[in-house]
């Protein structure tokens, strides 16, 4: 098992990309923290998952949550190995102008600020433990980005360069940090992404992937895996697009 003894917060991991990680987590050896905004789903999934994996409650846009949250979890983990800011969120798809200030506030605040709160709590952690692992769930969107979502491009593109400039301060602590830089997939957010679910909208999506098909959670849960696993000690300040050749 490739992650045996570590520990990890995954965070938005009730559902989508963040329960594929975290179910390939706790398959892999990990015990894992599922931190959710919904705190009911968080447990189901949890529960599902078994013993090994935990269920906190978290707003990570707040910063008196994250901090009570961030360290209930480390102190039932029995410390922190590796954290994963895999919670996000969208406007949705429409022309720039259209969003409104306060769905601009959340999607920086949800996608950006909560990589900086969840730092504040884990990097501290990180330094007394001697090294740590922390990757961001970035976009393709924030590389090649898609018309009817700048804002979300823009927070995307944010994690994407945020993450090599964490990498490059926190090299000297032995703390790597990565990110990854998924296409659309098979997610609740898929339908804010394209404004509304239709077979056709589907089928525009899956037109712009060269191999010609959306993402999974599992997709994003085994390069999740590779490089918050030890094979990966080289790496650090890496955006690895998981994409189907999208940002070709």
């Amino acid at each position: 098992m490739r992650l045996k003894n570590k520990t990890a917060i995954v965070t938005g991991a009730a559902q989508g990309f963040g329960f594929g990680i975290a179910e390939t987590f706790v398959r892999e050896g990990a015990l894992v923290a599922l931190v959710d905004l919904n705190g009911e789903a968080a447990a189901a999934a949890a529960a599902a998952l078994g013993p090994a994996a935990l269920a906190f409650a978290c707003d990570v846009a707040d910063a008196a949550q994250v901090a009570e949250v961030a360290e209930a979890a480390i102190r039932s983990l029995g410390g922190l190995d590796i954290l994963v800011n895999n919670a996000g969120t969208s406007h949705r798809n429409r022309p720039m102008l259209e969003v409104e200030e306060a769905e601009f506030d959340r999607v920086f605040a949800v996608n950006v600020k909560s990589i900086y709160l969840l730092a504040k709590a884990a990097v501290p952690h990180f330094r007394t433990r001697g090294r740590g692992v922390i990757l961001n769930i970035g976009s393709t969107a924030g590389i090649r980005p898609r018309p009817g979502l700048a804002w979300y491009n823009a927070s995307k593109g944010a994690v994407n360069l945020l993450s090599k400039s964490m990498a490059v301060e926190l090299a000297p602590d032995h703390i790597r940090v990565n990110a990854l830089a998924p296409v659309a997939g098979e997610t609740p957010l898929l339908a804010t992404f394209m404004g509304e679910d239709t077979p056709e909208k589907r089928a525009a999506f899956r037109s712009t992937i060269p191999l010609g098909r959306l993402s999974t959670p599992q997709d994003i849960a085994h390069a999740a895996l590779f490089l918050c696993s030890d094979e990966a000690d080289m790496i650090t300040g890496a955006v690895l697009e998981v994409d189907g050749g999208r940002c070709i």
